[in-house]
């Protein structure tokens, strides 16, 4: 390391590490816009290592999380099912997940619209509190159409920051209104913010739950442009890509409308994140990332 690296780091190094709260808050709104001298990005990107190290931890609550699995380890650890021949789909294909946090929400059945008329398969991560209480029929269409379900928690709080029951008390009632919906309880779910921890883990494996985190986001709570949601998806996606939106902010069902045709023009084959794993099955209590 540098003299003038050293001096950059040092009062980085001595600062405390952002709480799992601070890092939660700012996923939820956007950060203000302040433009960066020339002397302030050299800074940011000799710090970048050192700041990624204070921040994961915090992600975690300051807690270890193990046993993080990509969607290619799960297959390649997978046995064939019933003595299958044929390799699955995305061992083959070049696969991705369009996933849906925080609905389902009154711009939702426009979104199935689109997904039925483009024959795209996708994962739906459901809120409860004004979601699943309030648009039951459209969880009910979701799994009639073939979509995925999963939960979202009740009113999306970090997880790693409550107790045991406390996350039960998120989870179950979430569970309650789609199982009823649809008549199947969901086996994977999202912690909001992306916050875990073995702490979180070992609650969703008592719950039968998996926790399915991302890859891609298009951070499309912070903008109206769906030329710009688009334009920093197709910046990110990769083979076995897992895709966050919100399909309640008003430039994401257009932007998805422009995205699907232009990511199968790229090769990519839409599948569901159960799918995505195939023939593995996602364990309860397990973390998958791609």
């Amino acid at each position: 390391m540098t003299n003038r690296a050293s001096r950059i780091l040092r009062p980085l190094a001595a600062a405390p590490a952002p709480t799992a709260r601070a890092l939660f808050a700012r996923r939820q709104a956007p950060a203000a816009g302040i433009p960066a001298t020339k002397r302030t990005t050299r800074i940011m990107r000799a710090a970048a290592p050192l700041l990624l190290a204070l921040a994961l931890p915090a992600i975690t609550s300051c807690s270890t999380l193990t046993g993080v699995t990509s969607p290619a380890a799960a297959r390649d650890h997978a046995a064939p099912a019933n003595g299958q021949a044929a390799a699955p789909m995305c061992r083959v294909s070049t696969c991705i997940a369009l996933t849906f946090d925080g609905g389902p929400s009154a711009p939702t059945p426009k979104l199935l619209d689109v997904l039925k008329r483009e024959k795209v398969p996708a994962t739906f991560f459901l809120q409860g509190e004004g979601h699943t209480d309030t648009y039951p029929e459209t969880v009910r269409r979701m799994a009639k159409e073939g979509h995925e379900i999963g939960n979202h928690t009740w009113s999306h709080k970090n997880l790693t920051e409550l107790s045991p029951a406390e996350i039960r008390s998120e989870i179950e009632p979430v569970q309650r209104d789609i199982e009823k919906a649809t008549g199947h309880a969901p086996t994977i779910m999202r912690p909001p913010g992306g916050a875990t921890n073995d702490a979180v883990s070992e609650t969703m494996k008592e719950l039968g739950l998996s926790q399915i985190l991302w890859s891609v986001t298009a951070k499309d709570y912070d903008t109206t442009d769906s030329a710009l949601i688009k334009s920093r998806v197709l910046d990110q996606t990769e083979r076995d890509g897992i895709i966050l939106l919100h399909e309640r902010y008003a430039g994401t069902i257009p932007a998805v409308e422009a995205l699907i045709p232009e990511l199968r023009a790229r090769g990519y084959t839409f599948v569901t994140v159960s799918q995505l794993m195939s023939p593995a099955t996602p364990e309860a209590g397990g973390v998958y990332r791609p």
